[in-house]
């Protein structure tokens, strides 16, 4: 191995912080890097899989499905704190619930029967967390007159724009940088409730990749904001800092998942059966 693959399995509104961080990484470590950007995530997905990509952000539901398999080619190399009060310092993050700022609803409890949008059922913060969450209010099924699968969360939010849909579960921190590219959305939406903490997606490496190189890139992302490049890269994509993290610091996401387990977010759940079908998931 004489190069570097690095890329994301995250909103494409974060694509920059790959493209920083390949420049980045190749000029502090001397490696050539490669941004893994121009493949549909699905593609960069099975690419991390196959020890094709070296590293990668990937979202915390299908790093412990990832390492819950015998022999897993991925572990951990560091996880983002977010710059904001309401993460404390911690490499944590939410699900805030969108409506139209013009809607009528001010509660979860107002949009039941209502339309939701998720993203896709991989996703933690956009679906996984949403079926613990009503699980823990006792609602197991019928919650949703209908519930659309749209793909991304920048795509629920303008189905929500458009009002195709009333209300979706976006990933703060998603959330966030769209309204940082796009200050007009502030006034267009507003979040009625949010769900989490959660373990905030991680950096995973595979195992494939030179131990030399291990080492050296986890040193690197533990200490990048102590280096006024590095920093500037960061404040950039409102990351105060990356931490180390262990695999336990994900059994969070394992609970929520076997609470979640068998919750149907739809009135008739016979038009979406792979939504509440948990026979062939990964067990966690």
């Amino acid at each position: 191995m004489d190069s570097l693959t690095i890329s994301i399995c995250q909103a494409p509104n974060m694509d920059f912080l790959t493209i920083d961080l390949a420049g980045y990484i190749s000029k502090r470590l001397s490696i050539p890097v490669t941004a893994g950007l121009n493949i549909p995530w699905q593609e960069r997905e099975r690419r991390l899989d196959a020890g094709e990509i070296d590293v990668c952000w990937i979202c915390g539901l299908p790093y412990i499905r990832k390492v819950a398999k015998p022999n897993p080619v991925i572990q951990l190399l560091a996880a983002p704190v977010m710059q904001g009060e309401r993460y404390q310092e911690r490499p944590i993050y939410f699900s805030d619930v969108v409506v139209r700022n013009a809607s009528p609803f001010q509660t979860l409890e107002d949009l039941r029967g209502r339309t939701w949008a998720y993203n896709e059922t991989g996703s933690h913060s956009g679906y996984n967390v949403v079926r613990y969450s009503l699980a823990m209010r006792n609602e197991t099924s019928g919650y949703f007159s209908r519930v659309i699968e749209s793909g991304a969360h920048q795509v629920s939010l303008q189905m929500i724009l458009r009002e195709e849909v009333d209300a979706s579960a976006i990933d703060s921190t998603v959330l966030e940088q769209e309204m940082h590219d796009d200050p007009s959305l502030r006034a267009r939406i507003r979040v009625i409730d949010s769900f989490g903490p959660s373990p905030i997606p991680p950096w995973v490496i595979s195992k494939n990749t030179r131990p030399d190189w291990q080492s050296a890139l986890q040193e690197l992302f533990l200490t990048m904001h102590q280096d006024p490049v590095g920093k500037t890269l960061l404040d950039k994509a409102s990351i105060r800092r990356f931490t180390a993290v262990e695999d336990a610091d994900y059994n969070p996401i394992r609970a929520m998942t076997r609470k979640g387990r068998g919750v149907c977010l739809k009135i008739n759940p016979s038009d979406l059966p792979d939504l509440c079908d948990e026979e062939n998931a990964p067990q966690v």
